[in-house]
């Protein structure tokens, strides 16, 4: 596996070129200021009613509506959900330029082809390996996120460089590019979200804080044990490795990990991890996602209501106004 870092950039593919991103969200905000900061000229496309308008030009960035921000650009970053994706690109396609590149950063609308860019486009995904609010303030602090780069489309003959130089730019060559695909980005994108640290880890949590609650252990107690280490447990894994980890605990905690650990992560439970990687895989998930958004969300709203009712999140609560007393 090759990483790339800064010193193995140029920024030269980017070198008097606009860069136009879509969406102003979690990933869009934050990219559109690494840019700006990074000398870049960006252009935030917004819908005439978006309300991020006034968010983004507050933050010093030049705003357009959606068409003329795509129509002024040589790149055009699609960072907007990726239900909404191939609906943005079949909107703005004719205003796009001849030779231009487009970006994401996440594989499934190209991978699963909801979208099929013109054949006279550049197409590369820069995908940084964490939340935006984390890519901006790792940037601020003269660190960086490491990113997946690719390309699905070559036309100029320049899309790695142009994807390199993006990644550079967001600030992901700090940490580390790292070469990957779009299928491979987003085949492990979506089975870690759905099957690992989204999707399982909170599950595992919520379980372990209602199992200590149900022996009559104190809601605030069982928080701390089960949700309050978790940090803990990453900041550790992060310096250390998984077996470092473990050398860092106390034996009681290592023994409990060893004897514990496995029981409930069983090889049943792998086989179901087998079987969402093969949903993933298949392309059924991704026909979810488009069910989902079409039929408004009922899946995501009922899970948020439920979510926000759980007694967990009382317990939350009430640690943080002990905190903040």
């Amino acid at each position: 596996m090759q990483i790339l870092r800064d010193a193995d950039i140029s920024m030269a593919a980017l070198d008097g070129k606009r860069v136009a991103i879509i969406g102003y969200g979690n990933q869009g905000r934050a990219q559109a200021l690494n840019l700006k900061d990074s000398g870049v000229d960006v252009v935030v496309g917004l819908r005439g009613a978006s309300g991020s308008a006034r968010s983004a030009e507050e933050a010093g960035l030049t705003v357009a509506l959606l068409e003329d921000a795509v129509a002024s650009a040589d790149v055009i970053m699609f960072l907007a959900p990726d239900e909404a994706l191939a609906g943005i690109y079949h909107e703005v396609e004719s205003q796009i330029r001849r030779g231009a590149a487009i970006g994401f950063s996440h594989g499934l609308v190209i991978h699963f082809g909801l979208l099929k860019p013109r054949d006279d486009l550049d197409v590369f995904l820069v995908a940084p390996k964490g939340p935006g609010t984390a890519l901006r303030s790792l940037y601020e602090q003269g660190q960086g996120m490491v990113g997946l780069w690719a390309v699905a489309q070559d036309t100029s003959g320049k899309a790695r460089d142009i994807a390199l130089a993006y990644g550079k730019a967001i600030g992901c060559a700090r940490a580390g590019l790292i070469a990957s695909s779009f299928a491979e980005e987003c085949e492990s994108d979506l089975f870690n979200e759905g099957a690992v640290v989204w999707g399982a880890v909170p599950e595992i949590l919520i379980a372990g804080f209602d199992t200590l609650t149900e022996a009559g252990i104190s809601p605030e107690v069982a928080y701390m044990e089960c949700v309050g280490e978790l940090k803990l447990l990453a900041e550790l894994i992060e310096a250390r490795g998984i077996a470092g980890m473990r050398e860092a605990i106390s034996n009681t905690a290592e023994l409990g990990a060893v004897l514990g650990g496995r029981r409930v992560i069983d090889p049943s439970v792998r086989d179901r991890m087998r079987e969402i990687l093969a949903e993933v895989q298949s392309g059924r998930f991704a026909e979810a996602l488009r069910k989902e958004a079409d039929n408004g969300y009922p899946h995501l709203e009922e899970a948020r209501t439920s979510a926000a009712s759980n007694p967990i999140e009382r317990a939350f609560d009430g640690l943080q106004r002990l905190k903040d007393a």
